[in-house]
């Protein structure tokens, strides 16, 4: 059989070497004709593949420039907006232009300009320019007559040479009243590199100019003036129709390609000349080569194939018993090729299959993966298809318990804490890393998931035989105690029953969700345990503050600002009493909300206008903070209602309102009238009619009527007096207090005082 291989390798290797002898005489003829036409055909193909790549880039930016100048945040608004004041919207603009800076690679940076009605620039930070600035460099941008083109502009006067191309696309978008323009400046060093692409050879010159004149950029930074570059420019004109030639330059031929881009308002042209030797030296060159190799080989091959026959020969036969796993196998004729490609075919699909498997392990595909399925987006799968994909992202789940752990951090307002209000972002990754460093300490699967705004998940998969309380006992200790340390921060942790299908995760988590609102709202650290019962008594009542909410809108309605807060602070406290959980704290405050509403449009404000179409229930909602709850509350709610109260209502009108209010509170249990009032505060029965209308909203006995109801809905609650001695004492006369009662309860007070004690 050896002497049969050696044979044949030996006529196997002169054949081959004469197809090389013929293919190189083959190459080097064709070197020099047809292959070098095909070369420079390659060759402009590939400059066309570029400038089209170019075009296509500068066409997106147009587009996306255009897209954002119609959007609603860059309308006529902006004109009305302080920008001093207004840092929500400030902060808006700036994070939409680095949204827009870092949406392409070509950008350098994205500035906004406005200069009606002051001139106004972020770049893409808010600043105020002076006017000597703006003549200087943006006012040639923004007083023309074009809503969008491109120019190559210097931005900075004491540097006239270093200019920018730059699209303006002036604002709103279509509007022929701009009022301000979006740059768009581009990156010189990404320009050239792109234009570099025009230019496979470093002997090349390519460059854009505009056919206005107005631009001109070089990859290789040559002048405009450039002898090379101007003596191009001018053969082009003599051959517009043609759009390749060859052009003879100082005893070099070039081949050179242009065309043009459609941008707005201009059109641009690009030319890319390269010398035709760089292009076709290497294959004259490999030619000569291989002719002279094959010459070489075909003399060398005879004699060299019988020595090198046994060498080639041993790794085959050593590689072939490596791949079969016993190296003292002996093989038959023709044994070892079937056994190298029976075990290359079984390696290469294992390999494949390996590969596979491990690319859909990366970390933030597991924790996509989890966010959509504890926010149900796959209650469609079967449980079968769901353990496929988990077991294809390498988690273990066959005979797995699940148990889904929900926390919440609080206390960022803590003194001496590491993290402020807005830095929640930063604080909840902190917090998510602690939690899965410390879960990798006692659970074998496990991952946390980043729910945002101080809110995390952790699931943990455990073996259907292995007890959990312990470790999820020990592990929320632990964790209790590094928020504390390292986070300056407490914890609310609710933990799910385990459940052993993967179906029930997302109902396990929605459960643990809503049951932190359980959490007791004066406590710090608290871990809420699914498998048992809240600590709700069944006959717990909801001792919500009616007085403090009544005092609190009449104080708004009459303007009396810090006794608006005083109250207001007072209410969240009594709402946040020892025992109080988080959801009736919550109920509370979103319920006062709803009656300052309430008050605002009875007072005759629009809420939509007042809070600006925000939607307060849900931003109140949102929040956990007793502080932030405050000054939420004061900043969103009371600050705006003041100051439109204070605009509606004059000094004098204010007092008077102020004197009536505090003469009905004093004297309601007796027969008083709107005359009696104003005789008691030195105003006509004119005045004080339409002051108190003015400032509360109300009519005179309107009012009269509220405080009186709730005097006597109070003491029905609270005392044991009869009925008749309730009505005496809040005012109204025995013989007509049903009647009046029922209409305005829909019970008459019997029923009501029954009915607050819980015996309805």
């Amino acid at each position: 059989m050896k002497h049969h291989y050696k044979k044949s390798l030996a006529i196997i290797l002169t054949i081959s070497s004469i197809p090389g002898f013929i293919i190189a005489a083959l190459v080097y003829w064709m070197g020099g004709g047809r292959l070098e036409r095909e070369l420079l055909h390659l060759h402009q193909l590939q400059i066309e593949q570029g400038a089209h790549n170019i075009d296509q880039q500068l066409s997106n930016l147009e587009v996306m420039l255009s897209h954002w100048a119609s959007d609603n945040q860059f309308d006529y608004t902006l004109q009305e907006v302080d920008f001093h004041k207004n840092y929500d919207r400030v902060k808006d603009i700036t994070q939409t232009l680095l949204v827009m800076e870092g949406s392409n690679t070509l950008t350098k940076r994205v500035e906004l300009c406005l200069y009606k009605p002051s001139a106004i620039l972020f770049d893409p930070q808010y600043s105020s320019i002076g006017k000597e600035r703006f003549n200087q460099v943006y006012q040639g941008l923004l007083q023309t007559d074009k809503p969008s083109f491109w120019t190559q502009w210097a931005f900075d006067p004491d540097q006239p040479d270093e200019k920018d191309i730059t699209l303006v696309q002036h604002i709103p978008g279509g509007s022929s009243q701009p009022f301000g323009a979006l740059l768009l400046r581009l990156d010189s060093d990404k320009i050239s590199s792109m234009i570099k692409s025009l230019m496979p050879y470093n002997e090349e010159e390519s460059f854009l100019i505009q056919d206005s004149g107005g631009l001109y950029f070089s990859a290789s930074g040559a002048d405009a003036q450039a002898p090379l570059v101007k003596a191009l420019r001018e053969k082009i004109g003599e051959e517009p129709s043609e759009r390749s030639f060859f052009y003879d330059w100082q005893g070099v031929t070039y081949t050179v390609s242009y065309g043009t881009f459609s941008r707005i308002a201009s059109n641009w042209t690009y030319v890319s000349a390269s010398p035709v030797p760089s292009i076709t030296m290497p294959v004259l060159f490999i030619s000569k080569l291989i002719f002279m190799l094959s010459i070489v080989a075909l003399v060398l091959a005879g004699v060299l194939s019988w020595f090198a026959s046994h060498r080639i020969f041993s790794p085959v036969k050593r590689l072939a018993r490596q791949l079969a796993g016993d190296p003292h196998v002996q093989y038959n004729k023709g044994d070892e090729f079937a056994v190298i490609e029976k075990r290359w075919s079984l390696l290469h699909e294992q390999s494949h299959e390996m590969q596979n498997r491990l690319s859909g392990q990366l970390p933030h595909v597991q924790e996509s993966f989890l966010r959509q399925l504890i926010q149900g987006y796959y209650y469609a799968y079967s449980e079968e298809d769901l353990k496929r994909r988990m077991e294809s992202f390498r988690w273990e789940i066959r005979d797995r318990l699940f148990v889904v752990m929900y926390v919440q951090l609080t206390g960022i307002t803590n003194r001496g804490g590491k993290f402020k209000f807005g830095d929640e972002g930063l604080a909840t990754f902190a917090a998510v890393n602690i939690i899965s460093e410390l879960a990798g300490l006692h659970f074998e699967q496990h991952n946390a998931i980043n729910l945002h705004n101080l809110k995390a998940a952790l699931l943990v998969i455990a073996p259907n035989h292995e007890p959990l309380a312990g470790k999820l006992q020990t592990f929320s200790e632990e964790l209790t105690q590094a928020f504390s340390q390292v986070l300056n921060m407490h914890m609310t942790m609710v933990i799910s029953r385990p459940v052993g299908r993967i179906t029930e995760i997302p109902a396990a988590f929605e459960g643990a969700r809503q049951w932190a609102a359980f959490r007791n709202f004066s406590s710090k650290n608290q871990v809420i345990h699914m498998d048992r019962q809240p600590d709700i008594p069944a006959d717990e009542e909801l001792q919500y503050p009616l007085a403090l909410e009544r005092e609190l809108i009449q104080a708004l309605q009459i303007g009396q600002e810090e006794t608006a807060y005083q109250l207001l602070e007072s209410f969240l406290a009594a709402l946040a009493v020892e025992g109080a959980k988080e959801i009736e704290v919550q109920m509370g405050m979103l319920h006062l909300l709803g009656s300052i509403q309430h008050a605002v449009m009875t007072s005759g404000i629009h809420p939509n206008r007042l809070f600006k179409g925000a939607n307060m229930y849900e931003a109140l909602s949102q929040i956990r903070e007793p502080r932030f709850i405050l000054e939420w509350f004061r900043e969103k709610i009371v600050e705006p209602y003041l100051q439109e109260i204070v605009q509606r209502t004059d000094t004098q009108a204010k007092r008077v309102a102020e004197q009536a209010v505090e003469y009905i509170r004093q004297y309601y249990m007796k027969d008083i009238s709107p005359e009696s009032c104003a005789e008691h505060t030195g105003a006509t029965l004119f005045s004080l009619c339409r002051s108190f209308k003015q400032a509360t909203g109300k009519h005179f006995m309107d009012f009269v009527m509220e405080v009186r109801m709730d005097k006597a809905k109070q003491l029905l609650r609270d005392t044991d007096l009869l009925i008749s001695d309730v009505a005496e004492q809040a005012g109204f006369q025995n013989s007509n207090f049903h009647r009046i009662f029922k209409k305005q309860e829909g019970m008459n007070p019997t029923q009501y005082k029954e009915f607050s004690r819980g015996k309805g």
